[in-house]
């Protein structure tokens, strides 16, 4: 296959993710509901983090997990245990999720109007870059257990964050993770991006996870068309 086909192909791809996208942007919007695109590496500690913040959350405002994985249901499990609603989305052999799984997702999760909906993809920092969901914004969760260069080497991923968890900060006295460096890195590729770190295991930097979860919420049910209206 020539390179022209090859990339015609990649681009009808993108362009019907994109429409797919839009509709749950719209689903989304009208509903008041804010959703998150949670990204990272495999292992970052993603649903750790995740159930942390549902159990802190519980009773403020309601909230949704989408969880994306190749296989099992494990995490998925894990989201209920917390007692949030929670669907997998297993995608075989592919390494990301897209805008049609995710409105799919939705119509038999049914997340309340002005609920969070949390969607954690498939772990994989290439990918998902390149796939819309319909969210209001990317996470990107780095752990102290990878690379500093991390942002370096997968920039697409980290320029399309608009915030930066730097995950497992308990375990900063074992290693030799360089913080500072870590957030440098990130900045080099998305100047804008907001960095927090975080440690679902002692707590540390949640309360500021959970404030910037309740700003964007704030923003979204402002942004609903009834809202607007009134």
């Amino acid at each position: 296959m020539s390179q022209a086909r090859l990339i015609q192909i990649e681009a009808d791809i993108l362009g019907k993710n994109n429409g797919y996208a839009a509709a749950n942007r719209a689903r989304f919007a009208e509903a008041g509901i804010l959703a998150l695109n949670l990204v990272s590496s495999p292992g970052s500690g993603k649903t750790t983090l995740l159930c942390r913040t549902l159990g802190m959350l519980a009773g403020e405002f309601p909230c949704a997990v989408i969880e994306g994985d190749q296989q099992t249901s494990a995490d998925a499990d894990r989201i209920r245990a917390t007692g949030a609603p929670a669907i997998q989305i297993n995608t075989g052999k592919g390494c990301h999720l897209d805008g049609h799984m995710v409105g799919h997702a939705v119509d038999h999760l049914h997340p309340a109007d002005g609920s969070v909906l949390f969607i954690e993809n498939v772990g994989n920092l290439v990918c998902p870059a390149a796939f819309d969901l319909g969210e209001a914004h990317k996470v990107a969760i780095l752990s102290v257990t990878e690379g500093e260069d991390k942002p370096l080497k997968y920039p697409d991923m980290f320029a399309a964050a608009d915030l930066v968890l730097i995950n497992k900060t308990d375990l900063l006295p074992h290693l030799d993770f360089d913080v500072d460096l870590a957030m440098a890195n990130a900045r080099k590729v998305n100047h804008r991006v907001r960095l927090l770190k975080v440690s679902a295991r002692t707590g540390e930097g949640m309360q500021a996870w959970l404030d910037w979860v309740r700003g964007a919420r704030l923003m979204a049910l402002s942004g609903r068309p009834s809202q607007a209206a009134e």
